[in-house]
């Protein structure tokens, strides 16, 4: 008994020190884990740093004349912060320098030519590189043709056999890439030109729906490409690519219909600083929820029943097309009224019609999709990453709105649907962390919700006027 009760009590004082020096370890460990964000830094780590601390002091020197004091703080902050980003997401490095080399050699070859006031912008119609690559337009429309391409080959990828799917979408996901590239480039190079037109009327390209259209292309593909890889599957890439593609051709028309790619000088409720901040952090919103709602068309395919599904995705836009064709034969319109409704009323059909292909091939088309618990993680950062942007953006839009108009908030249409459109995914949010929503209700209102962000978006510059009319189609 006593021979027992002594190797008990060895085996416990064993087992106590092993676990006080896994403690022990472990302790150091998470000291060592704290340092090594700096210390564990490597040579290329270093020198990205480097390379965006020089462009930074470059770009300061350089142009510090045509920047004022907020500009020089956004510059202070950015640098810091794009040093990190590159950190923590290796593949931002390349792209950083590229988007920067290319547009300096833009500038450069735009310097080369010189008017009264600066460069000479019709040099982007005599200089080779300029007129078919890198002047503003020229990268835009690029970005829009590598974006319909990325989309295809994605597509491609779920009808391909015996692994080439995974080549499709590898150059599906490489093309993507591009697309953001040619996206930035033509947004640094726009900056410069708009700076060259005459004093006062340089800003940042974020001032119309031609040029916002340019910003949620790329920041959707760029926060796409992100999950792609945090998620290691490329199966969604044909979902989000769809919105991305959608906002391309929205883009195209409204360039051809308005010409809206001329570059016009900010109107006097523009002029504002807020601007700079207030409107690429909504369009983080924008993106990350459009991305959530594509994630959710992908799980409602997966798992949906058949009935509901078919309703829910083909009925909204029959609906929509016969509310459009009553209102076209109840109604006395004007010649242009009755052809933009029945542009719509097409453009409806045609999405009817996609949905409709999409729920017969349900089967492929879901396949290789991940797992619903990915899916389900996936949507739910989406949303709370867009959550948290577009709240930081509706508290930056009051302040410019005291300085601009007197009042922190006036009920305008548009301050009105950006209210709902939090107040949807606060409810979302809500639901889940503290009900557990889950599943095909979730992606249900996902999917809604992209409805009600595009009419805040879109459909209340169309349909209604307020102090936001300046953004009018």
């Amino acid at each position: 008994m006593n021979t027992t009760t002594s190797t008990v009590e060895s085996r416990l004082h064993a087992d106590t020190s092993t676990l006080e020096s896994t403690l022990a370890a472990s302790s150091r460990s998470l000291v060592v884990g704290k340092r090594g964000w700096w210390a564990g830094r490597d040579l290329t780590d270093w020198l990205f740093a480097a390379v965006v601390l020089l462009g930074a002091a470059f770009a300061f020197t350089r142009y510090q004349g045509s920047m004022d004091v907020y500009e020089k703080g956004i510059l202070l902050c950015a640098t810091p912060a794009m040093i990190a980003l590159g950190w923590f997401w290796r593949p931002l490095r390349l792209l950083c320098v590229v988007v920067g080399a290319v547009s300096l050699l833009a500038i450069q070859l735009y310097l080369r030519q010189t008017d009264n006031f600066g460069a000479d912008l019709a040099a982007a119609d005599k200089v080779f590189l300029l007129k078919y690559m890198f002047s503003s337009q020229s990268a835009i429309l690029w970005m829009s043709v590598l974006v319909y391409m990325s989309t295809l080959f994605y597509w491609l990828g779920f009808f391909k056999r015996d692994g080439a799917h995974s080549a499709a979408e590898a150059i599906g996901s490489r093309l993507a890439w591009g697309a953001v590239g040619m996206a930035l480039i033509g947004t640094m190079v726009r900056w410069f030109e708009s700076h060259q037109i005459g004093p006062d009327i340089g800003h940042i390209p974020v001032s119309n729906l031609y040029e916002v259209f340019v910003l949620f292309t790329w920041l959707t593909t760029l926060m796409y490409l992100y999950y792609e890889q945090r998620f290691k599957t490329r199966a969604l890439g044909a979902y989000v690519m769809l919105v991305v593609s959608a906002s391309v051709s929205f883009l195209l028309w409204y360039t051809v219909a308005r010409e809206a790619h001329e570059i016009q000088p900010l109107v006097p409720a523009l002029q504002s600083w807020w601007m700079k901040i207030h409107v690429p952090a909504n369009f983080i919103g924008y993106g990350s929820f459009s991305l959530a709602a594509m994630v959710a068309l992908a799980t409602l395919l997966k798992t949906a029943p058949p009935r509901s599904l078919a309703i829910g995705l083909i009925g909204v836009p029959v609906g929509l097309v016969l509310v459009l064709l009553a209102f076209r034969a109840g109604a006395t319109l004007t010649p242009e009224t009755v052809a933009g409704l029945d542009g719509w009323a097409g453009k409806m059909a045609g999405v009817a019609v996609f949905l409709a292909l999409c729920v017969a091939l349900r089967g492929p088309l879901t396949a290789r999709l991940p797992s619903l618990e990915s899916l389900d993680d996936l949507m739910y950062k989406a949303i709370a990453l867009g959550f948290a942007f577009f709240t930081v953006a509706t508290i930056l839009g009051a302040f410019w709105a005291a300085e601009a108009w007197g009042g922190y908030w006036s009920w305008d249409p548009k301050e009105t649907w950006a209210l709902i459109v939090w107040l949807n995914y606060a409810a979302w949010l809500h639901m889940r962390l503290m009900k557990g929503l889950r599943g095909v209700v979730s992606a249900w209102w996902a999917l809604i919700g992209l409805l009600v962000t595009t009419f805040a978006f879109l459909g209340v510059n169309m349909f209604l006027s307020g102090l936001h009319s300046y953004g009018t189609l």
